[in-house]
């Protein structure tokens, strides 16, 4: 089925930033969209912004990594399911960024990372898949250029997103011949608060390395920070991909990958045609 009209639509990580733009986007195709939220005040402002917007905007609580709320979240489709709401596509969105180097990112930290980006999208979609296979539906997992190009510093976050590129490769392969689609986007930098919470955790990061550490990677270190307080010049609107994921989500056919802004064109481009060398030495370039 396409992915307007009546129906169901789940986006995770919908407090903020694309998740929330994505599941206001949806709904204005007439939509039920179910937007996960991880904390109390989230599901009343969500619900507000519903109710002033018009908009069958249904804040659910979702961690993705609890097993209970994704289990919950299973319930409330399948109870809409028997009102006459067939799940028309899940936006795998929730996510988290770790950065620094590896020889100085707590496992610990490697653990959360992949649990949130990677594990929370495989339990969602386990979840959920028998109803998006009943519906024909879609799943759009929202990944990043950093799922094609792994810049130093961001081993843990596009370790996580090359995972979840590999996931839905296998699993678009899986069920294509079910009826459901499998699109990943990638968007490039945006105008999110995930890089104004990277500088709020940036001492924490520091934290992690010692002063001969400080040493190796103080060029890195800078440039992210750089990067970072670039964002809101540089980054494209959380607008534009929700715009990707809605003309994703709609298609009969869509693409299998979205890359969102120029940016990450240019990264998936680049990726493609350099040898690693030569990729190697362009990425060594960008920390002047």
């Amino acid at each position: 089925m396409s992915g307007s009209g009546t129906g169901v639509a789940v986006v995770t990580g919908a407090s903020t930033g694309i998740g929330a733009a994505t599941a206001t986007a949806l709904a204005r195709t007439g939509l039920h969209v179910l937007a996960g939220v991880r904390d109390g005040a989230s599901v009343e402002r969500t619900a507000r912004a519903a109710a002033a917007g018009g908009l069958r905007v249904e804040p659910v609580h979702l961690d993705v990594t609890a097993p209970d709320d994704v289990a919950a979240l299973r319930g409330r489709v399948e109870e809409l399911g028997r009102q006459g709401l067939p799940l028309a596509a899940l936006v795998n969105n929730a996510g988290l960024a770790v950065t620094g180097p590896v020889e100085c990112v707590p496992l610990d930290a490697w653990r959360e990372q992949l649990e949130v980006n990677l594990l929370g999208a495989v339990a969602t979609t386990q979840v959920l898949l028998p109803a998006l296979i009943a519906a024909r539906g879609a799943v759009v997992n929202v990944s990043s250029m950093a799922g094609r190009v792994a810049g130093p510093l961001f081993a843990p976050y596009s370790a996580s997103k090359h995972a979840l590129e590999a996931t839905s490769d296998a699993l678009r392969r899986e069920v294509r011949q079910l009826g459901v689609r499998v699109v990943v986007v990638e968007p490039g930098v945006v105008r999110t608060g995930i890089w104004a919470k990277g500088l709020a955790t940036s001492a924490v990061r520091d934290s992690w390395l010692d002063d001969a550490q400080r040493s190796r990677y103080g060029a890195f270190l800078a440039a992210a920070e750089r990067t970072a307080r670039g964002a809101d010049r540089r980054g494209v609107e959380a607008q534009a991909v929700a715009d990707v994921v809605v003309r994703a989500v709609r298609s009969r056919r869509p693409r299998t990958r979205y890359p969102v802004g120029r940016d990450a064109a240019l990264a998936v481009r680049l990726a493609r045609l350099l040898p690693d060398r030569a990729l190697d030495a362009l990425v060594a370039g960008l920390r002047g």
